[in-house]
C-alpha cells in the first residue's frame, strides 16, 4: 500500500487550495518511488527466467546480466536522488517537501 500525506486543512469547504501543491507532489513521489522498486523486481525476476532459459549460451547470460545490472542501478539512482535531495535540504534548512506542522 501507498503511503499517502494527508491533506490537513489545505481543502477548504472541499475545494483544493494552492497549498495542496506540496502534498500532492509528496503524493507522487512516493508512488513514483514505490513504482521504481515493483519495476526493479519485475526487470530482475525477469532477467532470472531469461538466465535460466539461456542454455548456457553465452550471448543470451550476458543479456540477462545486464538487465540485472541496469535495474540495481536505476534503483540505486532512485535512492541517491534521495539521500543527495535529504543533504540538500538540511544544508538549505528544507527539511522535506511538505513542511511539517
Amino acid at each position: 500500500m501507498i503511503q499517502t500525506t494527508d491533506w490537513g486543512s489545505c481543502v477548504k469547504d472541499g475545494v483544493a487550495t494552492l497549498a495542496c501543491i506540496p502534498i500532492v507532489m509528496q503524493n507522487v513521489i512516493n508512488f513514483a518511488v514505490l513504482f521504481a522498486g515493483v519495476v526493479c523486481v519485475a526487470i530482475i525476476i525477469y532477467a532470472g527466467i531469461k538466465f535460466a532459459t539461456s542454455e548456457g549460451d553465452p550471448e543470451k547470460i550476458a543479456i540477462a546480466r545486464r538487465s540485472v545490472t541496469y535495474a540495481i542501478g536505476g534503483l540505486i539512482f532512485v535512492i541517491l536522488s534521495f539521500v543527495v535531495l535529504g543533504i540538500v535540504g538540511n544544508i538549505t534548512g528544507v527539511d522535506r517537501i511538505v513542511p511539517t506542522k
